[in-house]
């Protein structure tokens, strides 16, 4: 299994990026890793080159790039060089930490889409309290949605989270402002509608307020909406975490508190740890591309390895395909 990843993208790159490269290699016997970039830079941490190679350039889509101009303007940027690994039958799959906006355009305008999928969507997987974790999509890739579009993001969801996540009858719910089957704007009514008859298991409407219970396995809204939830879920998590901190270091008995309490905190901040889940996958393309986190360390980039390996190993991608053309059989039959 050959993977490309864009060793420039995101805010610790090259250095996490390689180290993330390395472990994997050495967790997984079956993968080679091309690294796009900077060789003098990432050669600086990369001290084992056995089933890792380099494929040189200077040029990189900023955070600030405006994505589609960058991807179709910078041709020998490291992120659409290493989507055009996966075009050229090169690579198995393509990681990035860099600019969502650019690598969801280079998915498309490299990659390519899955014929009959309306919208990809992004989608990484969020921690919930019992540390399984659910599948948000999407939370980007569109801001815009119509119910049909939902629809193959709850198919393409439960294809994801049964082969990758071992998750037998994935539980499919549709993000609402109530539980109710009739709550909603036309959105959300249409799309219900579409689920329900959808052969998914779908559990109906699910409220924000319950994600991190674990309501559902995998939860379906549009762009707007999910990304909106996922920057308020991660910053309320960073909140907790900095306002628990000025708490137990506010006395000398809080603190004292807090030695006895380190390791069952430290369990806390590793379920809620986005580097233990991966990145986002960018469904609905013609080969697994994946979005880790901008911030993202050697374990995330690992992670994010890892995932990408279990998506390839699954043929996910070849069964989001079969869906979507039984879906437009269904279609024309009716």
């Amino acid at each position: 299994m050959k993977l490309a990843i864009d060793a420039m993208g995101g805010d610790n790159a090259p250095k996490e990026i390689v180290l993330g490269a390395l472990k994997a290699v050495q967790a997984f016997s079956d993968i080679h890793i091309t690294l796009v970039g900077d060789e003098n830079k990432i050669n600086e941490t990369l001290t084992n080159h056995d089933r890792i190679t380099v494929i040189h350039t200077t040029e990189v889509i900023l955070g600030t790039d405006e994505p589609v101009k960058a991807v179709r303007r910078k041709k020998n940027a490291s992120m659409v060089l290493a989507a055009g690994q996966v075009a050229d039958g090169l690579a198995d799959a393509c990681i990035s930490a860099g600019n969502t906006g650019a690598l969801v355009a280079a998915g498309l305008f490299v990659v390519g889409r899955i014929s009959g999928i309306h919208r990809p969507a992004l989608a990484p997987t969020l921690p919930t309290i019992g540390g399984e974790g659910f599948l948000l999509l999407d939370v980007g890739a569109n801001a815009d949605a119509k119910p049909e579009h939902l629809l193959q993001y709850g198919l393409m969801g439960s294809i994801y989270s049964e082969k990758v996540r071992g998750i037998s009858k994935p539980r499919v719910g549709l993000l609402n402002i109530g539980t109710e089957e009739k709550k909603g704007n036309d959105l959300t009514k249409h799309a219900f509608e579409l689920l329900k008859n959808a052969d998914i298991n779908f559990v109906g409407n699910v409220e924000a307020r319950d994600l991190l219970d674990g309501v559902a396995d995998v939860v379906v809204t549009d762009g707007f909406t999910g990304n909106m939830v996922l920057k308020t879920i991660e910053g309320t998590a960073l909140s907790m975490f900095k306002m628990l901190k000025t708490a137990l270091m506010s006395s000398f008995t809080s603190k004292l508190a807090a030695a006895v309490l380190k390791p069952n905190l430290k369990t806390l901040k590793n379920t809620l740890d986005y580097s233990e889940y991966g990145g986002a996958a960018l469904f609905g393309l013609n080969a697994p591309v994946i979005k880790a986190h901008g911030s993202s360390n050697g374990q995330a980039i690992f992670s994010a390895i890892r995932q990408t390996r279990e998506m390839v190993n699954n043929d996910v991608v070849g069964l989001i395909k079969m869906s979507s053309e039984e879906e437009n059989r269904e279609k024309v039959e009716r």
